[in-house]
């Protein structure tokens, strides 16, 4: 093991002699120095310093007044702070400042071999504690995957995968990540089995299935509607479970978790079905039917979710069967996003304010047109990272901050998550074909059955038929199509991009979330 050293800052330094033994005995460099002022000059000479043990109760430069001065040339290394005093006022300014630890006087060599092993022997420590907790894991997962699982326990075994990814990603746990992931992969080819043998009888109700999109507002969050208490409605598009994960520590600071939940997008996961079907209460057939003027076809010319405004507002009107003031506020760029913070105490005189935000959505897309992005999003713990990143420093943030002063109930939602795509699979079709790489409308299309669950009669799975001919496929697992030509250049160009429209647990179960302002 590399050497660690340590600087011991105590004006009564000479009484230490046989703490300070006792570590070098075990393999620490100590240096010594008996006033503030001095280890602020060895903080600044010596860049090798790995832990600071400062006491509090100096005379001139005190402890806290020497941590403020070394803060300023050295934000990272560890401060353990040592005093006669637990007063809690000085407890609450010296952690304030940053501390690692603290230990009162007088300290046994015991304690403070116990706190250098916890700082620096922390992180390889719980590193290896996850590692070996997950390979205990395996198995237990393994086995379920393999069990005939139903639609509520594929739901527990995909929170499972995904709490363990987050876990590794704390860790850095190269190793593991990767087994991980293809215990995942595994997981997506026994989902898809599942979701082909069951989601027309699903959707016919012919058995009974989980909430999905068209459900989603009636079963979840309409019954929770409360005149007293304005709601509010936020859909982040392409919001993956491990992604609400990633920022709901943020959110926690000033929300109350009440309950969250999952329900099931439904085919295709993208944001022309999916979300229609949500704002609708309705599934894409139906929608055609009851407002033909409010859907396009994916042949057709023009936006594809133009209308969501008013299929809720139709929603609303037949499921509550009363007026409710409410407004539906989408946001596709910087300018709606700064409007949104401007007006958004506006929104508190609502019964019901929706917010569509589109950002994850853009990420995921732009990522496959820029370059600077694939590196900055180029696998799942940095996909998330890049996400926590920027609701940290969204204008959707400033906007929740504003109305957490204020009693509201908010519910957080998606329409649909994404996967990384990353095994080509052909298709032919003609020129009618829709270019989605994760599912596909089109006439006479030409397929590898057994990486798709196609549909031949939209209608089974309630969905348009734009020709007499028209089949939809959907694309199992990490498949994405291809044409035939140029197909090693978009092979090269789409693997490893995040895309949507298929069936994976990633794009088909997505978080419900209910949360109430602490203020």
């Amino acid at each position: 093991m590399e050497k660690i050293t340590i600087l011991w800052a105590d004006d009564e330094i000479d009484l230490l002699k046989p703490q300070v033994m006792f570590l070098e005995q075990k393999g620490y460099d100590v240096i010594t120095v008996t006033n503030g002022h001095d280890a602020f000059e060895e903080c600044t000479t010596n860049s090798n310093i790995d832990v600071i043990f400062l006491d509090e109760s100096m005379p001139g430069m005190t402890g806290l007044d020497t941590l403020t001065k070394i803060r300023e040339v050295n934000s990272n290394v560890p401060v353990v702070m040592i005093t006669k005093n637990e007063e809690e006022n000085l407890m609450e300014e010296a952690i304030g400042s940053q501390i690692t630890d603290y230990l009162i006087k007088p300290v046994n060599p015991n304690q403070i071999l116990l706190t250098l092993k916890k700082i620096i022997d922390n992180k390889r420590l719980v590193r290896e504690k996850t590692s070996s907790d997950y390979q205990q894991e395996f198995r237990n997962i393994f086995m379920q995957i393999n069990s005939g699982l139903n639609f509520e326990e594929w739901a527990d075994t995909y929170q499972k995968i995904v709490s363990w990814e987050l876990k590794l990603d704390s860790t850095n746990t190269t190793d593991m990540a990767d087994i991980l992931s293809m215990q995942k992969s595994e997981a997506n080819t026994e989902f898809s089995k599942y979701i082909a043998k069951n989601y027309l009888d699903w959707v016919n109700k012919r058995s009974e299935g989980p909430i999905m999109s068209d459900t989603l507002l009636r079963e979840k969050i309409f019954p929770n509607i409360n005149s007293k208490v304005p709601t509010f409605i936020l859909l982040l598009d392409n919001l993956r479970y491990d992604q609400w994960k990633t920022i709901e520590p943020t959110l926690s600071e000033l929300f109350r978790l009440e309950s969250e939940d999952y329900f099931y997008s439904i085919l295709p996961t993208s944001t022309q079905y999916s979300r229609n079907s949500i704002f609708s209460g309705l599934m894409p057939s139906e929608i055609q039917e009851y407002y033909p003027e409010w859907w396009k076809n994916d042949n057709e010319q023009g936006g594809k979710n133009l209308f969501e405004k008013n299929l809720f507002g139709e929603q609303v009107k037949r499921v509550l069967h009363k007026e409710i003031k409410f407004d539906y506020i989408k946001i596709t760029n910087a300018e709606n996003g700064k409007n949104l913070v401007d007006n958004i105490q506006n929104y508190l005189n609502n019964d019901l304010t929706v917010i569509v935000y589109n950002f994850i959505d853009m990420l995921s897309h732009a990522r496959t047109e820029m370059e600077v992005l694939k590196e900055l999003a180029s696998d799942e713990t940095a996909y998330r990272s890049l996400t926590k990143s920027w609701f940290e420093n969204s204008f959707l943030w400033t906007a929740l901050q504003i109305i957490a002063e204020k009693k509201i109930q908010l519910f957080i939602t998606t329409d649909h998550g994404t996967i990384r795509v990353k095994q080509p699979t052909k298709v032919i079709g003609d020129r009618e074909t829709t270019t989605n790489l994760r599912y596909k409308v089109g006439k006479n299309l030409q397929y590898d059955r057994k990486d798709v669950l196609d549909v031949r009669d939209p209608k089974q799975a309630l969905l348009p038929r734009p020709n007499v001919s028209s089949t939809f496929i959907f694309a199992k697992e990490d498949k994405f199509f291809l044409y035939p030509n140029n197909y090693n250049h978009y092979n090269n160009y789409y693997k490893n991009t995040f895309q949507h429209g298929g069936i994976s647990l990633e794009e088909m179960i997505v978080p419900i979330v209910e949360m109430t302002s602490k203020a």
